[in-house]
């Protein structure tokens, strides 16, 4: 199929400072018009621009089953935009937080992963330690992209279907020619490409060449990728392989400090909370990356599109406020800020920061920014947890899990197989006017049956990656991996459930999101619906 650069391109240019240059203009020059890069210095400050500008936070938060519909009250606190996003629509109209920006600053990264990888080569190969260490970051930075890419806009990996589902295209090379041709991977074959480049990256990984690591694939930045990407690419063994390398043997001593979050108070003023919470220093912090996004608005205490909310309800029914296998919500050492009345209930963890970048001083015009943590340490260790559960080994798996839970609350509680089987079959399973901590499972893979040791035991590690993960995105990608249909609520005057306007199961092909128009327009197959 052929089809124009604008995958691919456009991106580039838009990273390379011509962010506002229309696709057509740009097409008119050649791509490779660019400095040379011929020195170590060069690729290793060229690789600062190998990570996406744009983040999937907003967009992925939105479609989950974090979010209801607080009614027609708040009818005039939302956009098209988030309607779209919130029905699983076709997204038509644009945002800071929309999928054309974020396709074209992913593939925008990608291409300089590409560019920094051919000029090593060009150099004459890996054959320093900064340049060996600048290859494994290009590397993780090109895999990471297309992870993200193949995770928004295609179905998850499934090892019966994802050699005919459509993935997104791999990029391995800059771009050279005005016109190219390109074809979307299959599923499939992105998770063996991406797979091929973290085995490369992983040896030869190291933090010398870095001036402030945690902005970048550090070394245990990347072993938090390859578990996640493992986990997600169904080798249980191997994600508990790369969790193991990250966490090290003192893995408590890498967890987030929320007693220090809570030390803050409870306080209209979210910036100490969500500047503790992003802070370089804090352990738990892996890897932070920026972005373009208004999430610093929409979970915080503005009304900014507060018609879709992690509201009151939802909190002390399934989420943070929920009666959980430890006892109630009173024992968690970060109480969650509650903001209700008007035209705001909001239930939420202080976490995205509220930055603006100036373009014109003199206009005051700029970006709305923020900064949040795509790995860490918290989360490596439930990714291991979940692993653990795949491979049977339920007590190793318990033991993470309480060591998450002995640092989200102040108990004592030790987890065990059969406590918390115990706990999960004391309960019935979610429906949308009785809602529980509990939803039913349909994963590709094969789990145990309903109420079995294995399947209470993921219904645990789920549930506390809810938590952990809120307001952050990452629970939209457990929903489609393990097949949680997911309902469309709307809420009365008393913000309660009233009715359902809609839901997604486990099959459904919006599942997978709708390549941006124009790039549909551009040539490139869309997604099938």
């Amino acid at each position: 199929m052929k089809k124009r650069n604008i995958l691919y391109v456009a991106a580039f240019s838009a990273l390379m400072g011509s962010s506002l240059v229309s696709c057509d203009s740009y097409l008119d020059t050649m791509p490779d018009n660019r400095a040379e890069v011929n020195t170590e210095d060069k690729v290793v400050r060229l690789i600062t621009s190998a990570y996406p500008d744009n983040s999937y936070i907003m967009v992925a938060e939105c479609m989950s089953d974090n979010i209801d519909d607080m009614g027609p009250r708040f009818s005039n606190y939302t956009s098209r935009f988030y309607d779209q996003v919130f029905a699983w629509q076709d997204i038509v109209d644009t945002d800071n937080d929309d999928m054309r920006v974020f396709w074209l600053a992913c593939y925008g990264a990608i291409a300089n992963a590409n560019e920094a990888l051919q000029s090593i080569e060009e150099m004459g190969g890996a054959t320093t330690q900064t340049l060996r260490e600048a290859k494994a970051e290009a590397l993780l930075c090109r895999a990471y992209g297309h992870f993200l890419l193949v995770n928004m806009f295609s179905l998850n990996y499934n090892k019966a279907t994802s050699s005919t589902d459509l993935g997104v295209t791999y990029m391995t090379e800059p771009e050279t020619t005005v016109n190219p041709s390109y074809e979307r991977n299959s599923v499939a074959d992105v998770y063996d490409k991406i797979d091929k480049d973290i085995q490369e990256a992983l040896p030869m990984v190291g933090d010398t060449h870095l001036d402030v690591p945690k902005y970048h694939f550090n070394r245990q930045a990347a072993y938090a990728f390859a578990t996640r990407f493992y986990l997600f690419y169904e080798q249980w063994d191997k994600a508990v392989q790369y969790a193991t390398e990250c966490l090290g043997t003192n893995p408590s001593s890498m967890l987030r400090d929320w007693d220090e979050m809570e030390s803050y108070g409870i306080t209209d003023d979210l910036t100490p909370r969500t500047n503790q919470y992003i802070s370089s220093s804090d352990n738990s912090n892996l890897m932070l990356s920026t972005a373009i996004s208004m999430m610093g608005y929409w979970n915080s205490n503005y009304s900014y599109m507060s018609k879709y909310s992690h509201d009151s309800y939802m909190s002390t029914t399934e989420t943070l406020e929920a009666t959980n296998i430890w006892g109630g919500s009173r024992l968690m050492r970060c109480q969650p800020l509650r903001f209700i009345g008007g035209t705001l209930n909001r239930v939420l963890v202080a976490k995205s920061p509220r930055l603006f970048e100036y373009i014109d001083t003199q206009n005051q015009t700029g970006y709305t920014r923020s900064v949040y943590p795509p790995f860490k340490a918290d989360l490596v260790l439930l990714e291991r947890a979940e692993a653990y559960i795949m491979l049977g080994e339920y007590e190793k798996a318990c033991a993470d899990m309480t060591l998450w839970m002995q640092n989200w609350t102040t108990s004592t509680m030790t987890l065990t197989p059969e406590n918390v089987t115990s706990f999960y079959n004391s309960m019935s399973y979610w429906t949308w006017d009785n809602p529980t901590l509990k939803k039913k499972l349909h994963p590709a893979f094969t789990i145990d049956a309903d109420g079995s040791t294995q399947e209470s035991m993921l219904q645990c590690v789920l549930n506390f990656k809810r938590l952990e993960n809120i307001a952050e995105g990452l629970r939209w990608f457990d929903i489609k991996r393990y097949g949680i249909t997911v309902y469309r609520r709307t809420m009365n005057a008393s913000d309660e459930p009233e009715s359902i306007s809609d839901s997604l199961p486990a099959n459904d092909l919006r599942r997978a999101i709708q390549l941006p128009s124009q790039i549909i327009q551009a040539g490139m197959q869309a997604n099938p619906r």
